[in-house]
C-alpha cells in the first residue's frame, strides 16, 4: 500500500503529502531502493518531470532525516 500511495502522490504533483509518505513507507520496511524503482516506473507511465520531482522530493527528505540511500 506505501509503495502505491507514493505512486500516486508523485503522478498527482503533491509534493507535500509525498514527504510525509515517505516517512511512512520507509516505517512500514520500505526500501530507498524500491521507492526509487517506484519513481522510475512513474517515470515510465506519467512522464519524467513527475519522476524527476519526486526524485528531488525523496533525496532532499532522505537528506534531512540521514537516511542512507542504496
Amino acid at each position: 500500500r506505501s509503495l502505491l500511495n507514493l505512486a500516486m502522490i508523485s503522478i498527482l504533483n503533491r509534493p507535500h503529502e509525498l514527504k510525509a509518505h515517505l516517512r511512512g513507507a520507509l516505517t512500514n520496511g520500505v526500501t530507498t531502493q524500491e521507492i526509487c524503482e517506484v519513481f522510475l516506473q512513474v517515470s515510465i507511465y506519467a512522464g519524467v518531470p513527475a519522476a524527476v520531482d519526486s526524485f528531488r522530493i525523496a533525496n532532499e527528505f532522505f537528506q534531512e532525516n540521514g537516511v542512507s540511500v542504496g
